[in-house]
């Protein structure tokens, strides 16, 4: 990557967008007791559902700072655009307009990051308010404290956009697993310290890391899985008897499943925490209390959420008669299947059957931390959402540079053709 100058251009720009990240994260939002809040935290906050948007922003909600809710509004926004696009007329023909109708629904999109990060910011606001933390007039600290996480989320799109211009990768999932490894250093002297306290055994500390190793390698197998349907073009049959294939991934919902699952049962537990803070013996805290992490209510919400939104993202983001219209265009076939209908049921029977299994997949993987932390007692949260986010994003960023470099030597090889060619003549 060293000898290439563009290639280290962008490198060393992703790293600069990561650091002001870091930065940022530790810039507090002011009018609250910093030392009163982090107490609060690891009493109140540190192991239920606002452990788990921590964790999501890098240790931002902890030290309340100005990204303290970090990028996920504007992935829930993005989210919620893409799935009206193909629900709503009006934005499902903005998707066929080319660059323009992108342009549009970008900005749709950057309008309804505003919205949600403004109801976001307000709530989380309401909640430490609550908390006998804030040292400044109520009116003074919502303000500040509406326009500070508003314009964190704004600028963090704004860099995540950066990157993804001048940098390398996808920049809003770069700023999700850094605000995730930010966190690991933390965990892993939570659980050295664990041990020292004799809280949790060696052996448990040492197949804790064990089951991680093997939970990535499993992520990983399973990411890079395929299902290759052979299709052949009729006209290459008989020039060059070449056949080729459709490739289709085991996981084709990516990580929007698990986010997405998250979000919805986070927000209403948020909400109803909210609501039933003042009140510990209500039906509200109660409701609240079997939401938190390690409970049966919510692993089955959990796990359902995800299955449900896998079979919906791949249903809204892959079309069966699509695909088969343009196969019969471009003269290709699937072997013993006829083209049009017939060629669109067998692929809708194929992305089905794979959705079972990845589906599957996620929701194993995503519950195998939750029924560790329940069965072996640990006293802290491990993320198998957060270790699927990371993997497939680190993945993704991998084949992102080899890709980048496989590129960048074909036009160096193109250049250096015409140069030879020029010097022939």
């Amino acid at each position: 990557m060293w000898n290439n100058p563009d290639l280290r251009k962008r490198f060393a720009f992703l790293l600069g967008a990561l650091i002001v990240f870091r930065i940022g994260a530790h810039v507090p939002v002011p009018g609250v007791d910093a030392a009163a809040l982090a107490k609060l935290y690891e009493g109140v906050a540190g192991s239920g559902i606002l452990g788990m948007l921590n964790m999501f922003s890098g240790g931002s909600l902890e030290r309340f700072s100005i990204f303290a809710i970090g990028i996920m509004p504007y992935i829930s926004a993005s989210i919620i655009i893409q799935l009206a696009s193909e629900i709503v007329p009006s934005l499902k023909a903005l998707k066929k307009d080319g660059e323009s109708g992108r342009k549009t629904i970008t900005k749709y999109t950057r309008i309804a990051t505003v919205f949600l990060a403004a109801a976001q910011s307000f709530g989380v606001a309401s909640f430490v308010s609550h908390q006998n933390v804030v040292v400044v007039s109520q009116f003074e600290f919502f303000t500040s404290t509406i326009f500070c996480l508003v314009g964190g989320t704004i600028f963090l799109m704004w860099l995540g956009e950066q990157i993804t211009e001048r940098g390398i990768g996808n920049g809003i999932s770069l700023l999700i697993s850094a605000g995730i490894i930010a966190g690991v250093p933390s965990s892993i002297i939570q659980l050295w310290t664990l041990v020292n306290q004799n809280a949790i055994s060696p052996l448990v500390a040492i197949s804790l890391a064990v089951g991680i190793l093997l939970l990535t390698y499993l992520v990983v197998y399973f990411e890079s899985s395929l299902r290759k349907v052979p299709i052949q073009y009729a006209k290459r049959q008989i020039l060059q008897n070449q056949n080729t294939h459709l490739p289709f991934k085991l996981n084709m919902a990516g990580v929007i499943p698990p986010i997405f699952a998250s979000s919805i049962i986070t927000f209403p537990a948020m909400f109803m925490g909210w609501l039933g803070n003042s009140n510990p013996t209500g039906w509200v805290s109660k409701v609240m209390a079997q939401l938190q992490h390690g409970q049966p209510v919510y692993t089955i919400l959990f796990a359902s959420s995800i299955i449900f939104f896998c079979y919906f993202y791949t249903a809204l983001a892959f079309s069966p008669k699509e695909m088969a219209e343009n196969l019969k265009k471009s003269g290709a076939f699937i072997p013993s299947i006829r083209p049009g209908e017939h060629t669109a049921r067998y692929l809708e029977k194929v992305v089905l059957r794979l959705t079972l299994f990845g589906a599957l997949y996620i929701t194993v993987v995503c519950l195998i931390p939750e029924l560790l932390t329940i069965t072996l007692g640990i006293p802290f949260y491990l993320g198998g959402t957060s270790l699927l986010i990371l993997v497939v994003i680190t993945m993704d960023f991998s084949m992102q540079i080899a890709s980048y470099q496989v590129t960048q030597k074909y036009e160096y090889l193109i250049k250096q053709n015409n140069n030879n060619l020029l010097s022939d003549k």
